[in-house]
């Protein structure tokens, strides 16, 4: 392992002040130019769901379609830290939240990453007490958008922003390296943020969490037809793809010679 490899216990000890990055992969090429990038951290998140195999939601990507992005990835980075979402209904119980957790370290995460709170605080206790080094995720959870009825901002009541608060002390207490805070309201995830010696990583919560994270085909503008309203600016290349292929086609010899 190179030497300057960010580690989970690193990034539980990231410095205050100092902005953390991190987006998604799902394949060799994308982590390997992240990786070299300077990205701080690798996400294989469940988004492949959406983003790549054309799912409605994160809720239908299975162990397998994780493991397999999972492996890709890993042999594309170097330095970055690989962590790794946990499949919808696939830690219901502490023993089964271990045993896929152990599949995804041994295809090359360094950190799995649950949904939830005090739901899944035996879930957690079971991973501290595997030694597997795991993220929280509190706010909107991708994988409850069924049962929520849709992707709905969080901590927009004082009881719902104090739940937030407890729970984001809870699971650093349980062992998290860091807290992803999706969709919080952002006067709530910079409490949360200010009340941790973990990192916190935002998603649509504003700017006072210690770091972003990004779904990096959103930020290429490969996902035309979806376009989170936190992503101000993309790369268009949804856009150039379709006008290199409109080219080829005015060639008409299979490419340019």
């Amino acid at each position: 392992m190179p030497a300057d490899r960010l580690t989970p216990e690193q990034l539980k000890k990231w410095p205050r002040g100092k902005f953390l990055l991190a987006l998604t992969a799902y394949d060799y090429p994308m982590g390997r130019i992240l990786d070299e990038a300077g990205a701080d951290l690798i996400h294989v998140g469940d988004s492949l769901g959406m983003v790549v195999l054309g799912l409605p939601d994160t809720t239908g990507v299975t162990m397998t379609d994780m493991v397999r992005a999972t492996e890709a990835v890993a042999r594309g980075r170097k330095r970055a830290m690989i962590s790794a979402d946990l499949p919808s209904e696939t830690y219901g119980t502490p023993e089964a939240c271990v045993k896929n957790s152990q599949a995804l370290l041994s295809a090359g995460a360094d950190a799995v990453k649950p949904e939830g709170g005090r739901e899944i605080f035996p879930q957690l206790e079971a991973l501290q007490k595997a030694g597997i080094p795991w993220i929280g995720h509190l706010g909107m959870l991708p994988q409850k958008v069924k049962s929520e009825g849709g992707y709905k901002r969080k901590g927009k009541s004082e009881a719902e922003a104090r739940q937030i608060e407890t729970e984001a002390r809870e699971l650093e207490s349980r062992g998290a390296c860091a807290i992803v805070l999706e969709l919080v309201e952002p006067e709530v995830a910079a409490r949360v943020t200010e009340g941790l010696s973990v990192p916190t990583i935002g998603i649509g919560a504003g700017k006072g969490t210690t770091g972003q994270i990004r779904v990096t085909h959103d930020l290429l503008g490969l996902t035309p037809w979806f376009k989170p309203g936190f992503v101000k600016e993309d790369l268009g290349l949804a856009e150039k793809i379709g006008a290199m292929v409109a080219g080829i086609r005015k060639i008409g010899r299979g490419g340019p010679g």
